[in-house]
């Protein structure tokens, strides 16, 4: 008999936006496997006997590669009743949670998904706004711009969504930016990029499309953060 793999979102950073369902699974897991940017509180919380592996990965650094971890997943299922598999965020927001959930399926392991809240949906900003914005995109960042067949289109999104929260973007702001002009977008809308949200050492600045590189890069501001485009950008955070 198999034990139950129970993808877990941490949520972005704060202790407090965890869900009561993952803190419980915390407490009851024998074995946890656990991302990056999952923050210290959260893994405090962590059953004391339980089995700890990191599997977290940065720009350019796996701790493992995916496939690995999907195996990893599958032997620990075998061993131990309760896998709690940690990840930041949300497990279906970028993280590549449907790819270890078909995996798990494949291999006959019982799996449960436990929702976590985005990072892009933790920055105290109103990403809908009757006056500014009827529509929201959520976009990874994190592939070039100049790939011969980039997977998101960004000249539609430039006037396709009144705001875009774009994850993983960092590494190529100005490119991104310059896209989103060149397809329409005003050069004069409002940007802010969150670093580090809703952790103590969180840090915010504000441009527009056509300075926000400039000031990131003024500003010392990097990875990790969230992109926010639109009218909705320009407004203080609660």
């Amino acid at each position: 008999m198999t034990g139950t793999v129970y993808l877990v979102g941490a949520g972005p950073g704060d202790p407090g936006l965890l869900t009561l369902k993952g803190k419980t699974l915390l407490e009851l897991a024998e074995v946890v496997i656990y991302d990056a940017l999952v923050s210290p509180p959260i893994l405090a919380m962590v059953n004391p006997q339980a089995e700890r592996i990191f599997v977290g990965k940065y720009r350019g650094w796996h701790a493992l590669p995916q496939a690995k971890i999907n195996e990893l997943l599958i032997a620990k299922a075998q061993e131990y009743a309760t896998v709690v598999r940690l990840k930041a965020g949300d497990p279906f927001i970028f993280g590549r949670g449907g790819e270890e959930v078909a995996a798990l399926h494949q291999a006959g392991i019982p799996v449960e998904v436990v929702p976590g809240i985005s990072a892009g949906l933790a920055l105290g900003l109103p990403l809908t706004h009757r006056q500014y914005s009827s529509s929201v995109a959520l976009v990874t960042g994190h592939e070039a711009i100049e790939k011969t067949r980039p997977a998101v289109n960004w000249t539609a999104l430039a006037q396709g969504a009144d705001t875009l929260v774009i994850y993983m973007g960092m590494h190529h702001l100005a490119e991104i930016a310059q896209t989103l002009m060149a397809a329409g977008r005003p050069a004069t809308t409002p940007v802010q990029v969150v670093q580090w949200g809703t952790w103590p050492q969180e840090r915010r600045v504000q441009g527009t499309l056509a300075t926000i590189a400039d000031v990131v890069t003024q500003a010392g501001v990097g990875a990790p953060a969230i992109i926010v485009v639109g009218e909705v950008a320009a407004t203080e955070p609660l």
